[in-house]
């Protein structure tokens, strides 16, 4: 019955006159972002599959700066025509509403949950050339030997990075210096440069650069071993379970956006994130699809932002 039910809606939602989500318009995805990091990645793995399934041109946007804020305040102020989604994360939907003072949109109340599209396990990075640390131990001996005189990049403050670069920092008592960049591509190119020997980031795109040696992945925070980096132990196998969270990316639409086109959406990213291709692609690059529900994701969203509270209150991190 609820199967039938979904298919009524989205019929509606494609064939009903006047409506202002016509197949006939672009879909618009905006990244809040930079391209190549792994939310730029995620977004675009599903450009293709989405033009096809649901007969209509997806164009993707990048709007970068202030730890996501900028695009998120974007969409949030787009029309509910269901026509504008993006891409959330759980720096835009947990981190940034625990650290930050003001922000300008609203997590909760200026959104609808869409889906969660991936989980992104995280990756700690060093720049063989500058560090030559041979694994996490030694990392952590290293920085204790020199308190305060090592950095340590990430895509910005108030990221998911910074906050597992602080985790980090005070599980292990140990002292670094935090450069923010606007943006994981940004970041990890002064990390391959030398100017900073420390990243914390998505497995996505770091991992290009472990595979060719450019970077040294010493752990990773997932459930267990990746695939993707079989030799990297997990956080919690070096004893920091605390670290070993996932962040994750999810779509998220203006509060006004129609429940069915909400529904539509979903659906065929669902569909998408079941084709071998898609999947393949984004395991490829340390992402692992998912695909929930909007009002699963919705609760979701809720509670990250308590927990990265507990985080952020816990680190002592808090941005005017």
């Amino acid at each position: 019955m609820q199967r039938r039910h979904i298919l009524a809606v989205l019929a509606a939602a494609s064939v009903a006159p006047g409506m202002s989500f016509a197949q006939d318009k672009p879909l618009r995805i905006v990244v809040p972002f930079p391209p190549g990091g792994a939310t730029d990645i995620a977004g675009r793995a599903l450009q293709e599959p989405l033009q096809r399934l649901l007969g209509q041109p997806v164009v993707i946007e990048n709007r970068a700066g202030a730890g996501g804020s900028i695009g998120m305040a974007e969409i949030a102020r787009a029309p509910g025509d269901g026509l504008t989604f993006g891409v959330a994360t759980l720096s835009t939907h947990g981190v940034n509403p625990a650290v930050y003072a003001k922000l300008p949109y609203d997590p909760i109340k200026d959104f609808v949950g869409v889906t969660e599209i991936v989980k992104a396990p995280g990756v700690l990075v060093v720049n063989p050339q500058v560090l030559p640390v041979k694994d996490f131990a030694e990392l952590v001996a290293y920085l204790k030997a020199n308190p305060g005189k090592i950095s340590y990049a990430t895509p910005g403050n108030g990221t998911i990075g910074h906050m597992w670069g602080e985790l980090f920092k005070s599980s292990t008592g140990t002292a670094m210096v935090h450069i923010p960049y606007r943006g994981a591509g940004p970041a990890i190119n002064d990390v391959l440069g030398g100017q900073v020997p420390v990243y914390f980031d998505q497995v996505a795109s770091s991992l290009p650069h472990v595979k060719a040696g450019k970077l040294k992945a010493l752990a990773v925070s997932w459930p267990e071993r990746l695939d993707v980096l079989p030799d990297v132990p997990t956080y919690a196998e070096l004893g920091y379970k605390q670290a070993n969270e996932p962040s994750w990316f999810g779509l998220v639409a203006p509060a006004a956006t129609p429940a069915a086109a909400v529904l539509r959406v979903q659906q065929a990213v669902a569909t998408a994130l079941k084709e071998p291709a898609v999947r393949d692609r984004l395991a490829g690059q340390g992402l692992y699809a998912s695909g929930t529900t909007p009002a699963d994701f919705s609760k979701q969203i809720v509670r990250e932002i308590d927990k990265m509270k507990k985080v952020a209150a816990y680190a002592k991190i808090k941005i005017e």
